[in-house]
């Protein structure tokens, strides 16, 4: 009986099964770097030399983090010097330390403060809805926004209302762009495009620019790895006869099961998890399909769960139609962080 026990123990558990339940004030207070960057500081960025602007960023966020008060009267709206700007924007490609450096801002600005992905902003008002979410981030001293994307319109008009309205209310604002490597200057485009859309709230930012090349010497080119069926089922055991806490699911089935679960609570769907096994992955046909896993790896990569694949490679996932259309930074930035998950070293909980 005991050794029946200690078999189903041993069973591998299922995403399909968590439909978890999630308040308000739980996403909210998921609004915090990444775990990657729980120790990050200014201190702790080390820039490229061969890269000016990257140490210029610094400076100009130290600037920015002096947390002084902007003077009041008529000369407020005419006469800023850059650490008068509510608003930063760092725009870049992927590994110069974008996020590493806004962690590091908000690890050092007063309470409260939030820090989350835009999709996680654009999931905390499609849960909660716009009042609420209002209402939720109201007295914030600093809100933090990683990979500001500008592909979808209405997201992109929803934020810059949200955003002025904290901004009006004395919140300071700093954010980053979603700009990939190797993009002949897509990456300046991206910032004229964001203050553009932002409208009225463009004189608020002042834009950083941050050169150089992804740190990890791996561009968004990289390949997923993908095991062998035999290999997989054989991996899969070995990790739970460690004592790893592993999830085993068809593709198919999960792709399923997160279009009935609202982005918000993906965080909260893979907590306690040490490795996410994923069965007979397939090409993506149907966009929505394409942006759900989109926000599901982002969830994955902030909590550095490895993922073992069988099937398709991961990172090969995305039709050419979808490369090639207007999400396609979207896709690439997940395509680099597929390729982290599956061929990446385990973290230690799950060694």
């Amino acid at each position: 009986m005991s050794n029946m026990v200690s078999a189903t123990r041993k069973l591998p558990l299922r995403l399909v099964d968590r439909s978890p339940d999630i308040t308000g004030a739980e996403i909210v207070s998921e609004l915090v770097p990444p775990p990657q960057f729980e120790h990050a500081s200014f201190e702790s960025y080390r820039p490229d030399l061969d890269y000016p602007s990257q140490l210029e960023a610094v400076e100009r966020l130290n600037a920015f983090a002096a947390w002084r008060a902007r003077p009041g009267g008529f000369f407020s709206r005419t006469r800023k010097t850059k650490a008068e700007f509510p608003g930063i924007y760092l725009d870049g490609g992927f590994g110069v330390g974008k996020t590493h450096l806004l962690a590091a801002l908000w690890h050092g600005a007063p309470g409260p403060k939030y820090f989350g992905t835009f999709i996680e902003y654009t999931a905390l008002v499609g849960a909660l809805g716009y009042a609420e979410t209002v209402t939720q981030l109201s007295g914030a001293k600093l809100i933090c926004i990683d990979e500001f994307e500008l592909d979808d319109p209405g997201d992109t008009m929803l934020m810059t209302r949200l955003l002025g309205e904290l901004i009006a209310s004395g919140t300071r604002v700093a954010a980053t762009s979603n700009t990939p490597p190797n993009s002949l200057g897509e990456g300046r485009f991206a910032a004229a495009d964001f203050l553009r859309e932002i409208q009225a709230m463009s004189a608020n930012f002042e834009t950083v620019r941050i050169d150089g090349l992804d740190y990890r010497r791996r561009d968004a080119s990289g390949h997923a790895e993908a095991v062998l069926p035999e290999e997989f089922d054989r991996l899969n055991e070995a990790l739970v006869e460690r004592g790893s806490t592993v999830t085993c699911d068809d593709f198919g089935a999960l792709m399923r099961h997160l279009s009935t679960v609202h982005p918000s609570k993906y965080i909260k769907m893979i907590a306690d998890i040490d490795v996410i096994a994923l069965r007979n992955v397939y090409l993506l046909t149907d966009q929505t399909d394409a942006l759900r896993l989109v926000a599901f790896i982002d969830r994955v990569y902030d909590a550095e769960i490895p993922i073992i694949a069988s099937g398709l490679p991961l990172h090969d996932v995305f039709d050419a139609e979808m490369m090639e259309g207007g999400y396609r930074k979207k896709y690439q930035r997940s395509q680099s962080r597929m390729v982290a998950l599956t061929t990446g070293e385990l973290p230690p909980h799950a060694e």
